[in-house]
């Protein structure tokens, strides 16, 4: 095992003291081509060049000498300080860090990113990144190739964002670039960029207090009452329905929620809050008005389809949970084609809900039904207002992540 092991990040700027004397006592130094070709390099030391991150820990693990790692930006954010500590290395480091490439785009932008998510795209997380990018006003994505800038503009059809592309930071060939999202992919864009995704709602001016914005900002509470959406709620929209809905299909962020036959809105705009990406889906004029009116007033960002499902939903990104609340077995049916993870949807009558429940089980959905009947009281005179009742049902795919 290596007798000592300095992880050094480096953002283009002079190597500070610590670096320095880390390097001249190097006998092995692993990094990029461009960081092995710094003078502060010994000579003498062994090279490796940072491909796989796991290969060069196992060279290290089997080094006896002085080890340093060099990597872009600040090594423990989104870097090779957790695969060097991982257990089964058995390395300690120290980090000497640097300005992280996050930090640099938001400052070549001129703004402050406290607000931001932050994601990583690569081969398997890039549809999520998009999905973050869908749902949040400010995100910084850390790209990798095949997953950047025009990746994210062509997978964001249909949403308006600003993109900064930030290329090569810190280097000499540093290249900052403004543009909308839809014209991302009409340019080549080279290795590494941080793309900052700016649109929707603008943020407050205040500084808040938790990196990332205040989750589940806004009312306390789900299900909210009718009257936080303007009024009387469509059938299938009650409190109680909707709270089970959204229990039973749990979106969160990177996931993204198709909501056919978003009524009032009310559905859709609480799957917003969980930080996850919204579709909603209505035929109706009115229903899609009120929609968008829902998500200005609690702040969520979404997009809104206006048509007839299930032709509406042909051109949309593959969700990962659906709430069907209208149109029926006809409708769920063309959802399942499309093998979200869960479905959720309602019916009036116990005959609707087993050609429903049939449907998905023939899809190969692990299906529940439950009868929720609610009862609203006066509670001056403790006397029944309303009641309503519905059967209730979810599909879940057992083949696919939870």
């Amino acid at each position: 095992m290596a007798d000592r092991v300095t992880v050094i990040g480096w953002d283009g700027s002079p190597l500070t003291a610590a670096a320095r004397s880390a390097l001249g006592a190097a006998t092995l130094v692993a990094g990029a081509p461009h960081h092995l070709g710094l003078p502060e390099v010994p000579r003498s030391a062994e090279r490796v060049r940072l491909g796989s991150v796991g290969l060069a820990a196992r060279r290290i693990a089997g080094h006896r000498g002085t080890a340093v790692v060099l990597a872009d930006g600040d090594p423990g954010f989104f870097g090779v300080v957790r695969t060097l500590r991982a257990p089964e290395f058995g390395l300690e480091v120290e980090v000497v860090p640097a300005v992280s490439a996050v930090a640099a785009a938001f400052a070549r932008a001129g703004m402050p990113w406290d607000d931001a998510q932050v994601v990583v795209a690569h081969g398997r997380t890039l549809r999520r990144a998009v999905n973050v990018c869908r749902a949040h006003t400010k995100v910084a994505v850390l790209t990798s190739p095949g997953a950047g800038p025009a990746e994210l503009g062509l997978l964001l059809d249909g949403v308006h964002r600003t993109f900064v592309i930030c290329e090569e930071l810190g280097t000499p060939d540093e290249r900052v670039t403004m543009l909308t999202s839809d014209k991302a992919a009409d340019h080549s864009w080279r290795d590494p960029n941080v793309v900052i995704v700016i649109g929707g709602a603008t943020a407050t001016a205040e500084g808040g207090w938790i990196a990332g914005g205040e989750p589940g900002a806004g009312p306390r509470g789900w299900a909210l009452p009718a009257q936080a959406y303007g009024g009387a709620l469509g059938e299938g929209e009650t409190e109680l329905l909707r709270s089970a809905q959204l229990a039973r299909l749990g979106p969160r962020v990177g996931d993204l929620v198709w909501d056919i036959g978003c009524g009032s809105g009310a559905f859709a705009t609480e799957a917003a809050r969980t930080g996850a990406a919204v579709i909603a889906v209505d035929r109706s004029p009115g229903a899609c008005a009120r929609t968008e009116h829902a998500a200005r007033r609690f702040g969520v960002q979404m997009q809104i389809v206006r048509g007839n499902a299930p032709h509406a939903l042909e051109d949309l990104p593959e969700p990962d949970v659906v709430r069907v609340g209208a149109g029926g077995a006809a409708v769920v049916s063309a959802v399942a084609d499309r093998r979200p993870q869960r479905i959720v949807t309602h019916a009036a009558t116990r005959d609707a809900a087993e050609l429903v429940g049939r449907d998905l089980t023939e899809h190969g959905y692990d299906v529940e039904c439950a009868l929720i009947q609610s009862v609203e009281l006066d509670t001056r005179a403790w006397t029944e207002k309303e009641r309503s009742v519905a059967f209730l049902l979810s599909g879940r795919l057992p083949d696919r992540a939870p």
